[in-house]
Parts: structure tokens; C-alpha cells; sequence
């Protein structure tokens, strides 16, 4: 029967180890090294393949014309990523369905690329823009906390006004 704690029972391998008792201590929950997005690479091309639905080779023959080129490792095998999978079926899909060459698949993915960078650049503009225009805003807002208080600002008469306005300055 396992020792119960305030939690319930111990069960091997948990809990703290006590001496002579053949379980070893409980080690604290490592942090983890890297986060998983659907850019890091993962999948060997076995799995790669399968996911997309396509041959191993046909895989190879992409990386080689530059349609998908996956990370390598350093004994220089393929590791390929969620958005890889998703583009080699993108890629299959316009293959397939649509009739396109693969010259013009590339030539697509190049420019959906480059359409991305340019929206990323605009963003990265108009970023900029807001951040120059309110610094613009709060420098005329000083220039104009500087005026002069005691001072009014003249009116010219209108012209159906025959009123004659005298001013003398407080000393």
C-alpha cells in the first residue's frame, strides 16, 4: 500500500524519496527549452510525406526547385514544419486541381512572399507614423502650454461696430 499524503497517495516515483526506501526524489518540472509554433521543425521527411499526402521523393524534388525548402539538421536531414505541410499541400493543390507548372507554383509562393513582407513593411510604416505624429502632437501641445497668459489677442472691429476699445497695460 503507498504512504497517503494530504493529497491523496504516493505512487512511485513521486514524492520526496526517503533513505533505504528504492525510490528516487521527485526532480522539479524542468522549463521547457523552446516553444513549438508552426514554424519549428519537427517532422522527418517520412512523416513530412505522409501528412502532405505526397512521396518521400516528390518532397526532395520541392526542395530541390525551391517550392519548400525545409530546416536541416546538422547531419543535414530534413525537418519540416506545420506552415511546410501546409504549403506542400498548398502546392499540391495548385498542381493538381488548378494545373499549374511547377515554374508557376514557385513564381506564386515567391510573389505571396514578397506580398507578405511589403504588408509587414506597411505595418512596420504606419507603426512608425502614429509614434512621429503623436510626438508631433505633444511638442505643439509644450509650444502652445509656453504662451503668454497676459496677453489677449487683438480683434479688429467689425464693420457694423462703432465701439473704440482702449487697453492699458496693469503695473
Amino acid at each position: 500500500m503507498s504512504p497517503m499524503t494530504p493529497d491523496g497517495p504516493i505512487g512511485p516515483g513521486l514524492g520526496e524519496g526517503l533513505p533505504g526506501d528504492g525510490r528516487r526524489p521527485r526532480r522539479a518540472a524542468a522549463p521547457p527549452q523552446y516553444v513549438l509554433t508552426e514554424d519549428t521543425p519537427v517532422y522527418v521527411i517520412s512523416v513530412a510525406a505522409e501528412l502532405s499526402g505526397l512521396h518521400p521523393q516528390t518532397l526532395r524534388q520541392y526542395d530541390r526547385l525551391g517550392l519548400v525548402c525545409p530546416d536541416r539538421t546538422a547531419g543535414r536531414g530534413r525537418r519540416y514544419s506545420a506552415r511546410d505541410i501546409q504549403q506542400l499541400r498548398e502546392v499540391q493543390r495548385l498542381s493538381q486541381d488548378e494545373g499549374i507548372n511547377l515554374a508557376g507554383i514557385k513564381r506564386i509562393i515567391e510573389l505571396e512572399n514578397q506580398v507578405t513582407a511589403l504588408q509587414s513593411r506597411i505595418a512596420e510604416l504606419a507603426d512608425s507614423l502614429e509614434g512621429a505624429a503623436a510626438a508631433l502632437q505633444q511638442r505643439e501641445a509644450a509650444v502652445h502650454a509656453s504662451y503668454r497668459r497676459d496677453l489677449v489677442p487683438y480683434q479688429p472691429p467689425t464693420p457694423q461696430s462703432s465701439a473704440l476699445v482702449v487697453w492699458r497695460p496693469k503695473r
